[in-house]
């Protein structure tokens, strides 16, 4: 996994539900609130989500075969899209029709004190747990905003878990209010009620993280930092004169494929452009280390002929051509 971070969030978010769902099936069983069964069923989808990014972060380390050359890094996004199903499913849709029922077959709230407590102690557990996530996110956020490292985010993990626990603990006020604003008015629907916005809120979570999720399983490209560095890294002004065009593809999170075509000169030899080549996939994987399957493509570059093709992208020459 990218980082013994996204592992250490995991870890703890996972101890942390676990433990609060346990509490809150206690506290539904003594006052009968359906908030807290709804937050007890979405603290075990949390659990299960952990458990799921811990066995595709394991399954992704596997070696390469022949079946898979390319080895098993998207493994990861699978488990992450896994995760969004569970998440839009056991907890959102589950939560949205506990609270109907709750609102169309109000009963009385018994042994109030039993959710508020629960509920005050897993706010702080997952309070605990998000700042956990907040923690080990910024070690590779950097200057990015908050929404910019949910979208960006090669690593499906740490915005699984900060998503999660971003919903658990507004999702945790929302059933405080439902249970307070049933004692106060002695009226059971407003347990309902804050059931029905907790479905809600993680339906809405659980679309977002499919969105990126799907995106990240069709392929995405390096970013624009990165692919700033491989250009530069691919040129070195003797040779190897310039990028003519290129496509990048991350196998998994710490795996990046670059292919490219490079424009030399047209009186290299061939010996002289095969070690240009092994020069430059050097100076690839060291300018960006996560660059481990590269293939380079040398072609003369001819502006005259780049200018007159019919698609300039894909003629030597076209648009991407950087020195």
């Amino acid at each position: 996994m990218s980082a013994t971070g996204g592992t250490r969030a995991i870890v703890a978010a996972l101890g942390a539900n676990l433990a609060i769902a346990v509490s809150k099936f206690v506290a539904f069983a003594f006052s009968g609130s359906s908030s807290m069964l709804a937050e007890g069923v979405h603290s075990v989808a949390d659990s299960g989500n952990q458990a799921l990014l811990l066995l595709g972060g394991r399954k992704a380390r596997k070696e390469a075969s022949e079946e898979h050359p390319f080895g098993y890094g998207r493994e990861r996004y699978v488990y992450g899209f896994l995760v969004s199903v569970v998440l839009f499913t056991v907890g959102g849709v589950f939560a949205l029709y506990e609270g109907y029922e709750k609102i169309a077959h109000p009963h009385a709230l018994e042994n109030w004190y039993w959710p508020v407590g629960v509920l005050l102690f897993a706010i702080v557990a997952e309070g605990f747990s998000f700042r956990t996530a907040i923690k080990e996110s910024n070690e590779l956020r950097g200057s990015q905003s908050w929404k910019s490292f949910v979208r960006t985010a090669k690593a499906p993990e740490l915005p699984v878990v900060l998503l999660e626990d971003l919903g658990a603990l507004v999702g945790l006020v929302l059933a405080l209010g439902g249970v307070g604003l049933t004692l106060l008015t002695g009226d059971a629907v407003w347990d309902g009620i804050g059931t029905m916005c907790i479905g809600t809120l993680l339906v809405l979570i659980a679309l977002v993280l499919a969105a990126e999720t799907k995106s990240l399983l069709l392929g995405e490209a390096a970013g624009p930092e990165q692919i700033a560095k491989i250009r530069a890294a691919a040129v070195d002004g003797r040779t190897v004169t310039g990028v003519i065009h290129m496509r990048t593809l991350h196998l998994g999170p710490e795996e990046l494929l670059v292919a490219a075509k490079i424009a030399v000169r047209h009186d290299d030899t061939a010996a002289q452009v095969a070690q240009a080549i092994d020069e430059a996939e050097a100076r690839i994987r060291t300018a960006v280390p996560i660059a481990r399957v590269i293939y380079l493509e040398p072609d003369i570059y001819d502006e005259s002929a780049a200018a007159a093709g019919p698609d300039p992208a894909a003629t030597p020459g076209g648009p991407g051509l950087s020195h």
